[in-house]
């Protein structure tokens, strides 16, 4: 049953891909492509999903906090101006070095989180999981993109 409803999770993650998203629904529907893949490769039980899921949402709000924080910011600075005082510079690196270490507490915490929610094993793939997530989610943008061309 589990592997049914991940397949259709993944069948209507994909054929979101097929049309433009509406009122900014992408971000929603890569969210639920991204529970149903984790959640098939991972083969994560009903009661480990119940206890994973709001812990790696946690940990992905933290992130995204982090990253809009410290390191957007500095993105942003730099597209408008690359040529940045030595002053400027140094206070960018500061902040980024701020934002590497809150973003390591935050794995570390989501590790130590997931000990008490899934086996070790499972926590080991995780890495691999998200990084195949990664490479379809690209594959998928690419496919969206030359097929706009085409039109």
């Amino acid at each position: 049953m589990k592997q049914i409803i991940t397949l259709l999770l993944i069948f209507a993650g994909l054929s979101s891909f097929a049309q433009p998203p509406q009122d900014g629904k992408m971000r929603d529907k890569i969210k639920a492509q991204k529970v149903a893949f984790i959640t098939e490769k991972l083969e994560l039980t009903t009661d480990e999903a119940q206890k994973f899921w709001p812990i790696y949402n946690q940990f992905d709000d933290t992130s995204n906090k982090i990253k809009s924080d410290y390191f957007r910011p500095i993105m942003r600075k730099m597209r408008r101006n690359q040529d940045v005082s030595d002053s400027e510079a140094n206070s960018f690196l500061e902040q980024i070095i701020e934002g590497e270490n809150r973003m390591h507490q935050a794995k570390q915490k989501l590790l130590k989180d997931l000990k008490s929610a899934i086996p070790s094993k499972k926590i080991i793939r995780l890495k691999v999981v998200e990084d195949q997530f990664n490479k379809y989610l690209i594959k998928q943008l690419d496919k969206f993109r030359k097929n706009r061309k085409k039109d």
